[in-house]
């Protein structure tokens, strides 16, 4: 049974989250304190995180980045919760490491349905088979997760990875905003668009020169054109 752990103040909306993530077939644990959560996620490793922002003992975002930076915890999925919504703050959780965000409010069946998204996303990630892929000045290296720009170390988080890796494999593809949506975060109904756009916009800005070759299709998305 996959483990979803829940870093959530509200305690209502915590045990609500658990409530329906458990009619789902998951186990859910709650924990109120960032501080704590770090440290249950640190002992239980769980197989996702829902994660408030605003959290007393430890911000959401110092929860994330420890997470990031451990190698225990370091490939846990993070999905931030947050009653912020302004594109900065989707910027500034996907820039510490979310792989994805949801704004209260929230209907229960979004969240579920997103967890499963994520999940399934990093089982199938799992069953790749390692291949090194270079176009341009880019270099990715599917086993090791890392990306080099003209030789130097790109630092990516998962879903920018994810992202990048996708595009390369349908280079000279154009891909809608709904497909990298179903494809990328494995979203299976409408999403926010405004979620590719904010990746898009983080990931060229870490490339540098060579994500010129990410190239927007006015209106409906992007594409790698060498």
């Amino acid at each position: 049974m996959q483990n979803v752990l829940i870093i959530e103040d509200e305690k209502d909306l915590a045990e609500l989250l658990a409530f329906n993530l458990e009619k789902e077939g998951f186990a859910a644990t709650c924990i109120h304190d960032g501080k704590r959560g770090l440290d249950q996620a640190n002992a239980d490793v769980p197989d996702l995180i829902l994660l408030d922002l605003m959290l007393p003992g430890l911000l959401g975002t110092d929860v994330c980045k420890m997470l990031r930076k451990t190698p225990r915890t370091a490939h846990i999925p993070v999905i931030m919760i947050t009653a912020k919504g302004d594109e900065i703050d989707r910027v500034v959780g996907f820039e510490v490491g979310a792989d994805d965000y949801i704004v209260k409010p929230f209907s229960m069946r979004e969240v579920t349905l997103r967890v499963k998204a994520v999940m399934r996303r990093f089982e199938r990630e799992e069953q790749l088979p390692a291949k090194f892929l270079c176009i341009g000045d880019i270099a990715i290296d599917t086993q090791r997760h890392t990306v080099k720009c003209s030789g130097a170390d790109i630092d990516l988080t998962s879903t920018e990875f994810k992202l990048l890796l996708y595009l390369v494999e349908h280079k000279e593809c154009v891909q809608s905003r709904d497909q990298l949506l179903q494809n990328v975060w494995s979203y299976n109904h409408a999403g926010d668009s405004r979620t590719v756009d904010t990746h898009v916009t983080r990931l060229r800005g870490k490339l540098g020169a060579p994500g010129d070759i990410i190239k927007t299709i006015r209106g409906f998305g992007y594409m790698i054109e060498e």
